[in-house]
């Protein structure tokens, strides 16, 4: 059986360690548009920062090791251009050399990624002005940010904008945002979002917000960046208003994609191509509270959609059981997180709701180093089913991000969440969560 999958970072190579776990005669080609495998695209604001020290330890696998120890004919630099679904043929061309290739499959697997959306602005060819997704991206940053950058503005103020400003002001940086929402942090409800704004100004980051970006300016070099409202002096430019799937060697007419050009796959991975297979950041994930087809491209969901990809390829029947919208951040001295819906999200599905914003602390109150935390929960109006958690605070988020994530899998009511033997011991908890508090409250 010959395999070929397309992309060598987290879907792709987790499917193809599936395989070749599963089937030892496979035929594995994996097909790299870059030189790198199998890299920690979350770690690169860490190590702009300087918290990650080299841009190897970002890499779980070597292209060498896949290639040696595993019997994978992992192939770097090559661009996939098209796809022949019927005949079942991949044609691309070598960036290195340039000459053109042809490979043919059994089954192939879509494993392609996102790339940053980068729009039409005038000046965005000056030097200056970067991008964020690979550890090419995290280098040329760095080689840039010399002596003579002590101004950097982020375009975009969405989970990489604010890694990226807390890791620039680490370095002695001033930092601005500019962000084209009302509020930084716009995925969260405007409670959270609240915290999120009042951290970057403790720390020194400017906010601009509901302005957009109109063009570049400078000679050479950016020097400033012009926006509907003003203009602001800068030494670099970093945009990270987010991405969109890397789907362009696909023929849609044939391959069904969602609105933004990700691939529609069904619980196995499957396209609607026979032999044809997608994971990861390039295809869509269903949502279970949402109960139809998302876009939320996460290593998390890359990882486990990869992984089902591989094991089905290779003979199996294990479905993907959908995701519930889980994310969490740091930022400066907090930890936001978010899983579920948030109220406009539940508001555009037509969902009935209520919420409730709720005032707890990271564990017991005579207990040292006890910290404040704000969490906004949202339930049912009709059925009293969590709908969605959202919380900001110094310590103790991921806990209870972590068992609303688990409650929403399990379609859980607000009483079954009062219900749960959460642990508690003074350094950790009180005697009821405040996860449990809120949803008593919502009772």
């Amino acid at each position: 059986m010959k395999y070929i999958i397309i992309g060598g970072d987290a879907a792709g190579m987790s499917a193809a360690m599936q395989i070749i776990r599963a089937d030892e005669s496979a035929d594995v080609t994996t097909l790299e548009m870059g030189g790198i495998y199998s890299y920690a695209q979350c770690g690169l604001p860490y190590y702009i920062g300087g918290l990650t020290k080299s841009s190897d330890d970002l890499i779980a696998r070597s292209r060498d090791t896949f290639d040696e120890e595993f019997g994978i004919d992992a192939r770097v630099y090559h661009k996939v251009k098209a796809i022949d679904g019927e005949k079942k043929i991949v044609s691309g061309v070598n960036l290195k050399n340039g000459q053109s290739f042809e490979l043919s499959y059994d089954k192939c697997l879509l494993a392609t990624g996102a790339a940053p959306i980068i729009p039409p602005f005038d000046g965005a060819d000056l030097e200056g002005i970067h991008t964020l997704k690979t550890i090419p991206d995290a280098e040329a940053i760095i080689e840039d940010m010399n002596e003579n950058v002590s101004t950097v503005t982020i375009i975009g103020g969405g989970y990489i904008g604010l890694e990226v400003a807390e890791n620039l002001v680490e370095k002695g940086k001033t930092v601005r945002v500019i962000d084209q929402a009302e509020r930084l942090g716009s995925a969260y409800d405007k409670e959270i979002s609240e915290q999120i704004e009042q951290e970057a100004k403790r720390h020194g980051v400017e906010i601009v917000t509901s302005e957009s970006v109109d063009r570049f300016e400078g000679e050479d070099r950016v020097q400033s960046v012009v926006t509907n409202k003003g203009t602001y002096t800068t030494d670099m430019v970093i945009v990270a208003i987010g991405v969109k799937p890397n789907t362009s060697m696909i023929d849609s007419s044939h391959v069904h994609v969602a609105d933004n050009g990700a691939i529609v796959v069904n619980a196995y991975m499957e396209t609607n191509v026979p032999g044809l297979y997608a994971a990861g950041d390039c295809a869509t994930q269903y949502h279970r509270i949402k109960q139809k087809n998302d876009y939320q491209p996460l290593g998390t969901h890359a990882n486990k959609q990869g992984r089902i990809a591989g094991i089905n390829m290779s003979g199996g029947s294990q479905p993907f059981q959908g995701i519930v919208g889980t994310s969490i951040m740091k930022f400066f001295d907090l930890t936001v997180g978010k899983t579920g819906l948030g109220e406009k999200e539940a508001e555009d599905l037509g969902i009935p709701w209520d919420s409730l914003s709720f005032e707890g602390h990271s564990h017991a109150g005579y207990y040292p180093e006890n910290e404040a935390l704000l969490l906004k929960i949202l339930s049912h109006k009709e059925t009293g089913h969590l709908l969605g958690l959202e919380a900001v605070g110094k310590t103790g988020i991921d806990k209870r991000i972590d068992v609303a994530a688990t409650a929403l899998y399990h379609k859980m009511t607000m009483a079954d969440i009062e219900n749960l033997d959460l642990s508690y011991a003074p350094p950790y908890n009180g005697v009821w969560d405040p996860i449990q508090q809120a949803a008593r409250r919502m009772k």
